[in-house]
């Protein structure tokens, strides 16, 4: 038997950061929207835990025990007192190291598809709360959908959203360490107050109102200069896409990946070719949201 599922990436259409806590972590508003770029993660009976993964920049993907998968397998099974004898294979699809959530998505679609497999039906509450011992991002990759995460982001209020958003997605030529990108966050904000993280009314109101336009004049992402301190080229991209008519551009979460806001997909279609053409980026994509979160797609 065998279990796949599919499971989405996302932009953070709300970064909001506050100041580093003594353990490290930072209190965060983060207002996720799921969008049609998909991991599968197939899961079938082995001997032992192993990872595959095939897929564009797959070559990159840890597949020892840190992958996020294979602690899904293991937490999962810990918690039901089997062992993870479980063969994990990564369709991947979701840029690497991209600020797109790929790894999360792999570790809740690998949670979900384990659960299948094994019959130990676990509660939604239950795989929630191992998505959050997993990572920030994994719970919000359970659940898609558009959500408002508060502190380090894994606890979740769904949001209403109102229509569908259309997006471009440029692929840099390399990726971006997500810690690396706080600690430049931390340095840029050094003897400065930092406030509160918080969610923007307006923001939450154009998505429940579906309207892109408003939408575009309340996004916004504190990671952002950060992460153009540590790429600046990432300014190419940006401006290239705005130059193409895109409503808004922003960096994705930690980067590198950049997202811009369109108003239909005839619009992503034109600032693709743009920025395809602009030579500021290795690749684009196009995608809207919000789409479900972890879904099992076959079993059999």
């Amino acid at each position: 038997m065998s279990v796949t599922v599919r499971v989405p990436a996302k932009v953070n259409v709300q970064l909001a950061v506050g100041a580093a806590r003594p353990d490290g972590f930072h209190d965060l508003a983060n207002v996720f929207l799921a969008v049609g770029l998909y991991d599968e993660i197939t899961v079938t009976p082995a001997d032992g835990l192993r990872v595959t993964c095939d897929g564009p920049d797959a070559d990159q993907v840890p597949l020892d025990r840190t992958n996020l998968a294979a602690r899904a397998a293991e937490a999962l099974a810990a918690r039901y007192g089997r062992s993870p004898d479980v063969h994990v294979h990564i369709g991947k699809d979701i840029p690497v190291a991209g600020g797109m959530a790929g790894g999360s998505a792999d570790g809740a679609g690998a949670l979900v598809a384990c659960d299948a497999l094994w019959g130990t039906g676990a509660s939604r509450d239950e795989l929630l709360e191992i998505c959050a011992e997993l990572g920030s991002d994994v719970p919000f990759s359970l659940v898609g959908g558009a959500a408002l995460g508060i502190g380090r982001g894994e606890r979740l209020t769904p949001l209403e959203v109102g229509g569908t958003f259309h997006w471009v997605f440029a692929m840099a030529g390399r990726g971006l360490s997500t810690p690396a990108v706080f600690r430049e966050f931390d340095r840029l904000g050094e003897g400065t107050d930092i406030p509160e993280p918080v969610a923007s009314g307006e923001l939450l109101a154009a998505l429940a109102k579906g309207d892109p336009d408003a939408l575009a004049a309340a996004v916004s992402n504190d990671l952002q200069p950060a992460a153009l301190s540590l790429f600046p080229q990432l300014a190419g991209t940006l401006a290239a896409g705005r130059a193409a008519g895109a409503l808004t551009a922003l960096v994705s979460g930690s980067g590198p990946t950049t997202a811009f806001l369109v108003r239909d997909p005839e619009a992503a279609a034109a600032v693709a070719r743009a920025l395809m053409s602009s030579g500021t980026c290795r690749t684009v994509r196009t995608a809207a949201g919000p789409v479900p979160g972890a879904t099992v797609a076959a079993a059999g």
